[in-house]
């Protein structure tokens, strides 16, 4: 016979169309199959012949795709029974002759076209329910697929609701297997070597289990290519017969299973894998379609929540490594030198003196040293020498007595006698005056003050640690600064690195941060795309982690996606990707170029800033911002 193409369904439902060396079909009267229907494009998908036995389907970049056995392709070579979709329309390939169906028999065939294939293979790009701008007009929309939707929709929501990894697998595989016909499930996470990092077990009956068989050739075969694949009737496959691990005499021995990728930026992270004995239960292509679509969905919050346990156990291993508890956050070599130095110096009650610019965690620096000496029972005392006038820091430091100055209306307890036992923590001892320097040399040297207006002396058990971001030398040599003094606080001194000198830092602090403000504001952030990653690497932050995390919090709260990326950062941060030495006039050119396609857009659109952010392809939020970030004013939209 000569092959044909029978219309299961659509507007042309009956008809038989015969192949020759080429068939066309398109909305176009000029196409061999013409159809009057809006979802079909002019020219929609083509069959040649290649040989007298073998026909090749090509899509025609149509609009709304074509699929064959409901798997949207660009070319595919036919095989007898393939169903074809265009459109409304169903058709069936038919390369050998068929016996006779009814009417009935007919439009059963057309309401389900999946087939229940021994084996078959699905490349993301050909996964059915990662497309469905092409998928929703051009497929019959079953009950079925109803419902799968339904499903990835609930799945989409959930994910990214948890903290812990173990809660998101449960829970991941338990929403599976309500509409996925498996009995044991599995989820596999791959290192950065590719080796298998972890595995989570789950049997339908039993809940989570710690063994379960899995199959190296299936593995094998997914890994190697990224590809989803199903299996049915494992005993009469060549490749599976040889697998030990599925040919078991057990009775449940594995009898079909299902595999899909979990790709991350095209790189395989992982792998969800099915399993059914009950030799009644066939896994179909839908479910390999479904499976590819949930692998799709929970890759990102599967990797970030691996990714967050991972620091996580990293930050408690670098701990352990210097046997200290802090809060700072850093696995460079310069910060470990910092806990190593903490560690030596925290179980001692020498005073310290701890320097570095603004911002790089001097005080996370003094609490972790109180934290891990045998003061942390008693008060630590911080005290802001730069916040406070000469007149309310010496009252502040050695209290007062009642009626020693205007306004003493009784006595008060200074810092220093609230702290007995603790620590006290003179932040920007620099800014100190030199009267007041004076009088805190006696404290450190006799460990006794007096409040202020009067004349009992107070003893005082305290350990003093002092922080500054100025050069006390050259401020000793200026005179500005008491020589004896220096030498009283300088004992042993730690040095906190500014944040450019310990760049690969950074992804840590703002994965933090960007949690931390996440939580804070109610808002689902997943962590922080690889563009706006390489503009804090790229930025050399003179404000430090201070102002890292002050950048995070803004594009925490300013951003629209649950990524943070260069558009939600600073435009001096967003653009110091191309280059930290680039020219001013550079930046300018782009600053005006900016301009310039604002002031057009907002003006095709009459003034509507709404329909200006459509046009340039953002979110309506950011075009006021990015108004603001080139200097632009409303007027010259107008």
């Amino acid at each position: 016979m000569n092959p044909k193409l029978v219309a299961l369904a659509g507007p042309l439902k009956g008809s038989v169309f015969e192949l020759q060396e080429e068939l066309s079909i398109g909305r176009e009267q000029t196409n061999s199959v013409s159809m009057n229907d809006s979802s079909t494009s002019r020219r929609h998908c083509v069959i040649k012949k290649e040989s007298p036995s073998s026909f090749k389907l090509f899509d025609l970049s149509s609009m709304n795709g074509t699929f064959v056995n409901g798997i949207p392709v660009k070319e595919r070579r036919l095989q007898h029974n393939d169903r074809i979709g265009v459109g409304p329309s169903v058709f069936v390939f038919q390369a050998e002759e068929e016996p006779a169906v009814s009417g009935d028999e007919e439009a059963e065939i057309a309401a389900d076209s999946l087939i229940v294939h021994p084996t078959a293979r699905l490349r993301l790009e050909d996964a059915l329910y990662l497309h469905p701008e092409k998928w929703i007009s051009a497929v019959p929309f079953t009950e079925r697929m109803a419902h799968a939707v339904s499903a990835l929709l609930r799945i989409g929501r959930i994910v990214h609701t948890f903290r812990e990894l173990y809660k998101l697998q449960q829970k991941l595989v338990e929403l599976i297997f309500e509409i996925i016909p498996a009995q044991r499930g599995a989820i596999l996470l791959f290192d950065r070597s590719n080796q298998t990092d972890s595995i989570f077990r789950y049997d339908r009956n039993l809940g989570p289990i710690d063994e379960m068989i899995l199959s190296k050739t299936v593995l094998s075969e997914v890994r190697a290519h990224s590809i989803g694949l199903l299996s049915n009737d494992i005993s009469q496959n060549e490749k599976y017969v040889k697998a030990k691990s599925l040919m078991s005499d057990a009775e449940d021995r594995v009898q079909s299973l299902l595999a899909a990728p979990l790709v991350l930026m095209d790189k395989l992270v992982g792998v969800i894998y099915l399993t059914n004995s009950d030799p009644g239960v066939r896994f179909d292509e839908d479910h390999l379609n479904l499976l590819t679509a949930i692998a799709g969905i929970a890759a990102v919050a599967l990797e970030n929540l691996r990714h967050l346990e991972w620091y996580k156990m990293e930050n408690r291993r670098l701990r352990d490594d210097v046997k200290i508890e802090h809060s700072m956050i850093g696995e460079s070599r310069a910060m470990k030198d910092v806990y190593d130095l903490i560690s030596k110096v925290a179980r001692t009650d020498s005073t310290i003196l701890i320097t570095g610019e603004s911002g790089t965690g001097k005080e996370l620096a003094a609490r972790a040293i109180h934290i891990n000496s045998h003061r942390v029972d008693k008060p630590f005392m911080a005290i802001n020498c730069a916040a406070l006038s000469e007149t309310l820091i010496e009252s502040e430091l050695f209290g007062h007595e009642k009626g020693s100055f205007t306004g003493a209306f009784s006595q008060k307890k200074g810092r220093l006698e609230l702290a007995e036992g603790g620590t006290v923590f003179l932040d920007e001892i620099g800014e100190l005056t030199y009267t007041l320097q004076s009088k805190l040399l006696r404290v450190l040297q006799e460990r006794e003050f007096e409040r202020v207006g009067g004349t009992k002396e107070i003893r005082a058990d305290l350990r003093f640690i002092a922080a500054t971001n100025r050069n006390l030398n050259e401020d000793v040599k200026s005179k500005r600064f008491r020589e004896d003094l220096f030498y009283r606080l300088n004992v042993v001194t730690i040095e906190m690195p500014p944040l450019r000198q310990r760049m690969e830092d950074i992804p840590l602090l703002a994965t933090f941060f960007a949690a931390r403000y996440a939580e804070k504001t109610s808002k689902r952030i997943m962590g922080i795309s690889p563009e706006a990653r390489e503009s804090l690497l790229s930025y050399d932050w003179p404000g430090n982690v201070r102002e890292l995390e002050n950048v995070i919090e803004r594009a925490v709260i300013i951003g629209n996606s649950d990524l943070i990326r260069p558009e939600d950062l600073p435009e001096g941060i967003a653009e110091s990707s191309e280059g930290n030495s680039s020219p001013s006039g550079f930046r300018e050119a782009v600053r005006e170029a900016k301009r310039k396609l604002i002031r057009e857009a907002v003006q095709e659109a009459g003034g509507n800033y709404a329909e200006a952010a459509r046009r340039l392809g953002i979110h309506p939020n950011n075009i006021h911002r990015l108004v603001r970030s080139v200097e632009m004013n409303r007027r010259e939209g107008d």
